[in-house]
């Protein structure tokens, strides 16, 4: 994850102004520190209509990655998830805002697709809020969307 601010969440809010969110999402996953051009395509392609960024309650996102024993589809090295969200931990406590997590809204559910470390990082901080950029396949279910509490 880079520190500049070129993928910031007042970034995303031009973006999404201009209605070129989807672009944001694309440039920000392939760019240095997070180095995920695929999934950048790969979510582009699939999820066309784009909002945010929105503050979403931690709670209510479903991690795909995340440490042993915590209910994901891809755990990580403790070790590694350890150092690199009390890192991100330290650097909230700081004032440091996080760009927005990517999620994908999945019947009915947020799913992160990018930012689980900053996720866990914002938690252990002790908030209960992120802003996320939120992707849909339907564009009537993005209109009709509302932020869980």
């Amino acid at each position: 994850m880079t520190d500049d601010d070129s993928h910031s969440v007042d970034t995303a809010r031009v973006a999404a102004a201009r209605d070129e969110l989807g672009v944001w999402v694309r440039e920000f996953l392939a760019s240095p520190g997070s180095d995920n051009a695929a999934l950048g395509e790969e979510l582009t392609n699939r999820l066309r209509w784009w909002l945010g960024p929105v503050e979403v309650p931690v709670k209510r996102l479903h991690r795909l990655a995340g440490p042993p024993g915590d209910a994901v589809l891809c755990p990580v090295d403790d070790d590694y998830w350890r150092d690199d969200v009390d890192d991100l931990e330290q650097k909230v406590n700081d004032g440091w805002e996080p760009p927005p997590v990517i999620v994908s809204y999945r019947d009915g559910q947020l799913v992160l697709e990018d930012g689980n470390h900053r996720v866990e990082g914002v938690r252990r901080s002790g908030a209960h809020h992120t802003w996320a950029v939120i992707g849909f396949d339907d564009p009537e279910e993005r209109d009709r969307f509302r932020v869980p509490t």
